[in-house]
C-alpha cells in the first residue's frame, strides 16, 4: 500500500487547542497519519499563537485562516467559509477538533455537512450554564461528532446520559496531562520568567482571566479586579492580560489603577506559563486549562465562576468556587487564605492519551483498516 495509513485535517485556533494539538501530534510521528494542521487564526497575536508553535515544536500550520477577532457570528461564517474549502481541497478521511471555542464548533459543522467524519479531543464536558458559548459549541460539537475522545470517566458518563451510543464514545484521558508531563522538567530548566518578574517560588498569586462572563459584565470585573488589588496588599499578584481583558479595563477606565497595584504582564508562551503556575501559591482563573494545569502541579486553585466542567477537582478539595460577587474584601480573603492539600486522585488518565487517540483514529479510519 502506498500512501499514508490516514490523512487527517487537525483544526486548532485558541492557545489551549495548540498545546493538545502538540501532544497529540507527538504521538503520531511515525504511526503513518498524515496530519495536515489548520489554523483558524482565531487567536493571531505573536504571545496567543506563535510562539506556542515554537515552543511546542509544533510544525506549521498547513493553512490559515487568518479570521482575527470579530462577534461569534462574524467569526465563525469566517471560519466556516474558509473550512469548507481547505476540506474540500484536503479530502480528508477525518477531521479532529480540540476543545470548545468557535474554531471548534466551525470546522465540525463544515466538515460533518461535506459528510467528512469528525472526532473529538476533550468531549463530555458540561457546565451545564447554556449562556457560555463554550458550552453551545461543545454540546453541538458533540451532537454531530462520529467519533468522542471523554477525557475523564464523568465525561464519558454524561455522553452516555445524553443518548450516544457506545461505538461512538472512548475514554482517552486528558491530552493536557500528556503535555503537562512532557513540559514540568522542560520549564524548570529553560524558563527565566520568575527571576524577570522578580518573583521568589511559592511567593505569589497567579491570575487569569479571560471568560466573556466575566470581561463583558463590568461589575463581575470590577470585582475581580477589586479583589486582585486588596490581595495584592498582601502578597504579589501576577496577571498575564488577555487582549479581550485588557480591552475591558480600558473600556472602564481601570487599566492604569489595576496597573500600579498588579503585575499586569502580556500573555506568556506555554513554557513561561507552566513555570509561573507551578511556582505559584495560588491560582485563580476563569480558564478550564488552567484549573486542571493547577491540579497537575498540585497547586491550590479558585475557580472565577459559577460553574465548572471538571467537578472532580470541586470534589476532591483541590479547586474551589469564586465566582464574583458584591464583596471584593471578602473575595479577596479567600483567594488569600491556606488550604489543605486535596485527595490524592488520578481522573485523568495515565499520560497516554496521545496515543490513544491515535490508535483508535487508525482502527477506526485507517484507509488498511478499510481494505
Amino acid at each position: 500500500m502506498t500512501g499514508p495509513l490516514l490523512k487527517l485535517c487537525s483544526v486548532v485556533g485558541a492557545r489551549p487547542q495548540f498545546v493538545k494539538a502538540g501532544a497529540v501530534a507527538k504521538a503520531m510521528a511515525g504511526s503513518g497519519i498524515d496530519d495536515v494542521l489548520i489554523h483558524t487564526g482565531q487567536h493571531y497575536d505573536f504571545n496567543m499563537s506563535e510562539v506556542f508553535f515554537r515552543e511546542l515544536d509544533l510544525a506549521p500550520p498547513a493553512h490559515n485562516l487568518g479570521v482575527g477577532s470579530g462577534s461569534h457570528a462574524v467569526q465563525t461564517a469566517r471560519m466556516l467559509e474558509g473550512l469548507e474549502l481547505l476540506f474540500e481541497r484536503e479530502r480528508p478521511d477525518a477531521v479532529l477538533v480540540y476543545g470548545d471555542t468557535n474554531s471548534t464548533l466551525a470546522a465540525t459543522l463544515a466538515a460533518v455537512k461535506l459528510g467528512i467524519p469528525v472526532a473529538h479531543v476533550e468531549a463530555g464536558l458540561r457546565s451545564f450554564n447554556r449562556t457560555m458559548p463554550e458550552e453551545i459549541n461543545r454540546t453541538v460539537a458533540d451532537s454531530v461528532c462520529d467519533l468522542l475522545f471523554a477525557p475523564t470517566v464523568e465525561a464519558m458518563e454524561q455522553l452516555r446520559r445524553e443518548g450516544q451510543p457506545e461505538e461512538r464514545i472512548r475514554l482517552s484521558g486528558d491530552v493536557m496531562y500528556d503535555a503537562a508531563l512532557m513540559t514540568a522538567d522542560l520549564a524548570r530548566r529553560q524558563s527565566s520568567i520568575l527571576d524577570r518578574l522578580g518573583l521568589a517560588e511559592k511567593g505569589f498569586l497567579l491570575a487569569t482571566i479571560h471568560r466573556a462572563e466575566n470581561t463583558d459584565d463590568p461589575r463581575r470585573l470590577r470585582v475581580l479586579i477589586g479583589a486582585l488589588e486588596l490581595a495584592a496588599e498582601a502578597l504579589p499578584v501576577v496577571l498575564p492580560l488577555h487582549p479581550r481583558t485588557r480591552a475591558a479595563l480600558d473600556r472602564l477606565g481601570i487599566l492604569q489603577k489595576a496597573a500600579r497595584r498588579l503585575k499586569l504582564i502580556e500573555p506568556v508562551g506555554f513554557i513561561d506559563m507552566v513555570r509561573l503556575e507551578m511556582a505559584a501559591r495560588t491560582i485563580a482563573t476563569d480558564s478550564g486549562g488552567v484549573q486542571k494545569e493547577a491540579f497537575f502541579y498540585r497547586v491550590p486553585c479558585c475557580v472565577l465562576r459559577n460553574e465548572t466542567e471538571w467537578r472532580e477537582l470541586l470534589e476532591a478539595g483541590w479547586n474551589r468556587l469564586l465566582p464574583p460577587d458584591d464583596d471584593p474584601r471578602a473575595m479577596a480573603a479567600e483567594l488569600l487564605a491556606e488550604r489543605p492539600a486535596g485527595r490524592d486522585i488520578t481522573p485523568y488518565g495515565k499520560g497516554d492519551a496521545g496515543r490513544i487517540i491515535v490508535e483508535t483514529l487508525l482502527d477506526r479510519y485507517g484507509r488498511r483498516s478499510r481494505a
